[in-house]
């Protein structure tokens, strides 16, 4: 049981450590392009925005048998939680990627125009005006994301990605054990419980609304 703990933890983080920094450069990249009014940029971000749909919409359950090879060839191995890790990262970066768009989106245009009029370059706008107003959103887009990956990690572990849900399927509902499957999922509602009370405790700080 403390293995499987482990090994979802360790899936958890080590995902959603990529997920934030290709999610956050894809959903700044998404929202620069919707702001640009050229023909090229409406383009680019049509395709990104299908791209990112087409990902997002996908089952988990079936990205991660669509992806098994790659995985493979990426970690070398097709079992246990190094070879989940690809998928969820695939799975997630999108979703949080609009979450991200969506918070620059919900910036007060007046903040950005008064960043325009003081002469203020693109990177400074990004550093000193969207992120440190969009902070609260960000966080809280990084709390929902992790929490889907712990429902991913779960069903990754149906088909040999190890962790909690691994442990419930193969040893709890294989078996008919029903205790193991029982104490699973109270060790993922307690992980789930933590994560959302950390990731409150940070949007309220970090509002200063």
């Amino acid at each position: 049981m403390q293995q499987a703990a482990i090994d979802t933890l360790f899936m958890t983080v080590v995902a959603m450590i990529f997920v934030i920094i290709i999610g956050f450069l894809l959903g700044l990249l998404l929202y620069s392009l919707s702001r640009n009014k050229s023909p090229f940029a409406k383009i680019c971000y049509s395709v990104l925005s299908v791209v990112s749909n087409i990902f997002r919409s996908i089952p988990y359950i079936v990205l991660i048998i669509l992806l098994m090879d790659f995985s493979r060839k990426l970690v070398g191995t097709g079992i246990g939680a190094k070879a989940a890790i690809p998928s969820l990262i695939v799975s997630a970066a999108p979703f949080y990627a609009r979450l991200v768009e969506i918070a620059f989106r919900e910036v007060d245009s007046g903040v950005l125009e008064a960043a325009d009029a003081m002469g203020a370059s693109k990177i400074q706008k990004i550093f000193k005006v969207l992120i440190p107003e969009s902070t609260p959103a960000l966080l809280s887009g990084v709390t929902l994301t992790t929490i889907t990956m712990i429902g991913f990690t779960a069903m990754a572990g149906i088909i040999g990605g190890g962790g909690l849900g691994g442990l419930a399927y193969q040893e709890g509902f294989s078996r008919n054990n029903n205790t193991v499957t029982l104490v699973a999922t109270v060790l993922i509602l307690v992980i789930v419980f933590i994560i959302q009370f950390v990731g409150d405790q940070l949007v309220k700080r970090s509002d200063k609304r």
